[in-house]
């Protein structure tokens, strides 16, 4: 119970008002006098009435919240801002309207001292000799001109001399070149995109090398409708393109290393002699002409211009076949 008593009588001290402060005891020392010090002033509130205050252990969270508050940051305006727009359009007023001052200034300055340039027409006999200053440059004639400033103008329409257009015939000469270039180009690619060796005729391969009817069969026989086309196998030049006994017609090529191919029983040749021809250049068409049992063409191959031989394994060993035999 008296621990309670004595608890509230502090509660209710606490909450009572503080009483006012005593007047300070008069000072007792002479005034004027030097060197002597005033009495101490003292409170007159009670000890018991003042409130007892618990000191709390620092913390972080205590720091924190008894520490001073900092002032709010504000960010710099933005460059895009109001403010900046408005100094920027007053910038660029001003610049506009030295611009405009100046301009006008140029344009009074010039018209107090006007320089007119005047070529009279064709048609004025009196300035007829201004027609032979076409190949003389612009600013001489403005210049000769301004001499003569103190004449009075003419009321002849302007007209100004112009230049004689450039020859155009260097510019033909070089699309004409260009255009050479160009199908020499192509012919060239055209020909290394060309075969070495080809077929020299589609058909059927009816006949082969060797003895037949107590003569020799020298070639092989690839038979077909008349007027199929016949092929060069390779590249070369004709040496005999017309009619041959024994094959009715026929065309003969030389070749780069000596071989010479023979083409029989044609029906017609699309070559002359001394032509050079390449590799898959039709030069004749299938035909029955000579000693022939159908239409058909009989190839040959001379080693040399001489040997005959066996055209399948020439043939073949230039990856050319005639296909299967058909008797």
């Amino acid at each position: 119970m008296r621990s309670r008593r004595r608890r509230t009588a502090c509660v209710q001290a606490a909450r009572s008002p503080a009483a006012p402060l005593a007047a300070p005891p008069p000072n007792r020392t002479r005034p004027g006098i030097p060197g002597t010090p005033p009495a101490p002033r003292t409170s007159a509130i009670p000890t018991s009435a003042t409130p007892v205050r618990h000191n709390r252990p620092t913390t972080a969270a205590n720091r924190s919240r008894t520490s001073t508050p900092t002032r709010p940051y504000r960010r710099p305006p933005h460059p895009h801002s109001p403010t900046a727009l408005k100094g920027r359009a007053a910038v660029f007023a001003v610049a506009a309207g030295a611009v405009v001052a100046a301009g006008q200034a140029a344009t009074s300055n010039s018209g107090s001292s006007p320089a007119t340039s005047e070529i009279a027409l064709a048609a004025d006999a009196s300035d007829a000799n201004t027609l032979t200053a076409t190949a003389v440059p612009q600013a001489a004639q403005f210049a000769s001109d301004s001499a003569s400033a103190g004449a009075a103008p003419s009321q002849a329409p302007q007209v100004l001399n112009i230049a004689d257009p450039n020859d155009l015939s260097q510019f033909s000469n070089l699309l004409a070149k260009g255009q050479r270039f160009s199908e020499e180009r192509a012919a060239r690619e055209e020909a290394a995109r060309r075969p070495l060796f080809v077929l020299p005729a589609v058909g059927s391969h009816t006949s082969n090398f060797g003895a037949r009817w107590g003569t020799l069969h020298a070639g092989v026989d690839i038979a077909g409708p008349i007027g199929t086309p016949i092929l060069a196998v390779a590249d070369g030049e004709v040496i005999d393109s017309g009619p041959a006994q024994g094959f009715g017609m026929w065309v003969r090529l030389l070749h780069a290393d000596g071989t010479i191919t023979v083409y029989g029983h044609i029906n017609e040749s699309l070559v002359t002699v001394g032509q050079h021809v390449m590799a898959g250049d039709q030069i004749a068409t299938m035909g029955n002409r000579g000693f022939s049992t159908g239409p058909h063409l009989h190839f040959e191959v001379h080693l040399n211009g001489v040997d005959k031989i066996d055209p399948l394994p020439w043939l073949a060993t230039r990856g050319i076949s005639l296909g299967q035999y058909a008797d």
